[in-house]
């Protein structure tokens, strides 16, 4: 069970911190059961869940942790994944990206990004699946390897340059 102050990470919201736990007093709420509190860090709002849910919670990664992924990261495969059928495509990406393993959603951000500079060298567009699957492992990943590192979320790129290059 997660206490006040633990940082998580919550089903597709990324990045949280625990507010509470405990009963809630909201209307429609079972006031015998216990509830996380959640803050999403990098939206507004806050998230009321049951603590026997279903939905996946876990801590997020330590900072030696996302140390040693970041210096993995060459050696992380990006296999291409070609599928004209869209609903193909998503269901591979959306399985990348619900195993809320870093490691895959490294995987879906070097494949998507090294499908789209094959695709740009023959004169096409970036797909806006594959655009969009990117963008929000992107988001989820740099979300969480920010709070690991207690750096800002827009510094993580510049953060993993300065490491892979040093």
């Amino acid at each position: 069970m997660y206490q006040a102050g633990d940082l998580i990470v919550y089903g597709s919201e990324g990045a949280c911190r625990v507010e509470a736990t405990g009963p809630i007093d909201i209307s429609g709420a079972n006031k015998q059961k216990h509830y996380y509190t959640i803050q999403p860090l990098y939206r507004e709002g806050k998230i009321f869940v049951p603590v026997d849910t279903g939905v996946f919670m876990r801590p997020v990664i330590t900072r030696q942790e996302a140390d040693a992924l970041i210096r993995r990261i060459p050696d992380i495969e990006g296999k291409v994944y070609e599928n004209r059928n869209l609903r193909m495509l998503n269901e591979h990406y959306q399985s990348l990206l619900q195993s809320h393993n870093c490691e895959d959603m490294l995987q879906l951000i070097k494949a998507v990004y090294t499908k789209q500079k094959e695709n740009l060298a023959m004169g096409k567009k970036p797909g806006l699946v594959d655009e969009r699957y990117m963008k929000r492992a992107e988001d989820i990943l740099y979300g969480e390897l920010a709070v690991a590192l207690d750096i800002p979320k827009d510094s993580v790129l510049d953060y993993i340059t300065n490491i892979l290059e040093g």
